[in-house]
C-alpha cells in the first residue's frame, strides 16, 4: 500500500509539471548569480568637492609596500609629419622589457598616439598585464601656460577625452580605464569641472621619472629608487623620440624596487585600495 501511494504521489507531481507548462506558465528559473559573481567596473573615485573631478595621487601608506609604474604615450596632433618622417613616438622595446620582467603598468595614451600606432594599442589593451587611460587626444593643455602646449578651449575638454577613447575603440582596446592624465599634470578647477560629465578620476603622481629628454638611465632610476614610498605612483614616458633612456632605467629599476620589498601594480589596484566606489 505505502509502495503503491508512492507511485501515486510522483505521478501527481509531474501531472502538475506537465499541466503549469500547458497552460503556458513560466518554468521556475534558476536563482540569479550572487552580485560578487558578476562582473565589476573599474573603481574610481567618489566625486571631488562641489562634485569636481576627483584627483588621485598616490595609494595608501600603510597598505603594504606597492608601487604602480605608468607610461605617458604622447603624441599631439600636429606631430604626425614628423612621425612620416621617421621619428619614432613609440617604445615597443620598453612594452617587450616590461612584459619579460612580468611588470604591470598603467599605460597613460593620447588618441593621436592610438591612431599612429593602432597595432600597438591594441596590443597592449588586449594584454592582462596592462591597463590603457586616458591621456587627451592630442596633448594639448587643460590649462593656460603649462609647459608651451597649445589649450583646450574649455568647451571642447570633455569632447577631446571623449574623442580619445573613440580612438582607442577604434584602435582595438577594448576596455579603456575611466582614468585621466591631465598633459603636463596642469589642471584647476575649470579644468575639473568641465570633466565631470565624463566620469573619470584624474590621475597624478607622487614620484616625477625625469626621463623626458634624459639620455642617462642611471639619472632616471637612481630619481625613481629615491623618491618611492608604498603606494607611490611613478611617471614615466613610452616615447623613444623624447625619452630614450626610458628602457634602461626600468631595468635598473625593476630589480631594484623589489629588492626593497615592492610589489608592482596596476594604478587600478591602488585607486581601489583607498575606499573607490564601484
Amino acid at each position: 500500500m505505502i509502495t503503491f501511494l508512492r507511485r501515486v504521489t510522483a505521478v501527481c507531481a509531474l501531472a502538475a509539471v506537465l499541466a503549469a507548462c500547458g497552460t503556458g506558465r513560466r518554468p521556475m528559473q534558476p536563482p540569479s548569480p550572487p552580485v560578487s559573481a558578476l562582473p565589476s567596473r573599474p573603481p574610481t573615485l567618489a566625486p571631488g568637492p562641489a562634485g569636481l573631478t576627483p584627483v588621485f595621487e598616490h595609494g595608501p601608506r600603510t597598505r603594504g609596500r606597492t608601487v604602480a609604474l605608468t607610461f605617458d604615450a604622447d603624441m599631439t596632433a600636429g606631430q604626425g609629419a614628423r612621425a612620416a618622417a621617421g621619428e619614432r613616438f613609440d617604445h615597443p622595446r620598453l612594452i617587450s622589457t616590461l612584459r619579460a620582467l612580468k611588470v604591470p603598468a598603467t599605460v597613460f595614451m593620447t588618441g593621436r598616439w592610438a591612431e599612429q600606432y593602432p597595432d600597438q594599442a591594441r596590443s597592449i589593451g588586449r594584454d592582462p598585464l596592462f591597463e590603457v587611460a586616458n591621456h587627451s587626444y592630442s596633448h594639448y593643455a587643460y590649462t593656460r601656460d603649462c609647459y608651451g602646449l597649445p589649450t583646450v578651449p574649455e568647451g571642447r575638454m570633455r569632447s577631446d577625452v571623449e574623442r580619445a577613447y573613440a580612438a582607442f575603440r577604434k584602435a582595438g582596446v577594448a576596455d579603456p580605464m575611466p582614468y585621466f592624465r591631465f598633459p603636463g599634470g596642469c589642471y584647476d578647477r575649470r579644468a575639473l569641472k568641465a570633466l565631470t560629465p565624463a566620469g573619470v578620476t584624474a590621475v597624478q603622481w607622487d614620484v616625477v621619472g625625469g626621463d623626458a629628454f634624459e639620455t642617462d638611465p642611471d639619472v632616471v632610476a637612481r630619481q625613481v629608487l629615491d623618491g618611492v614610498r608604498p603606494g607611490s605612483v611613478v611617471v614615466l614616458h613610452c616615447t623613444r623620440s623624447a625619452a630614450p633612456a626610458t628602457e634602461r632605467a626600468v631595468r635598473a629599476i625593476v630589480p631594484g624596487l623589489r629588492r626593497e620589498g615592492f610589489r608592482f601594480v596596476k594604478v587600478s589596484e591602488l585607486i581601489g585600495a583607498v575606499g573607490a566606489r564601484p
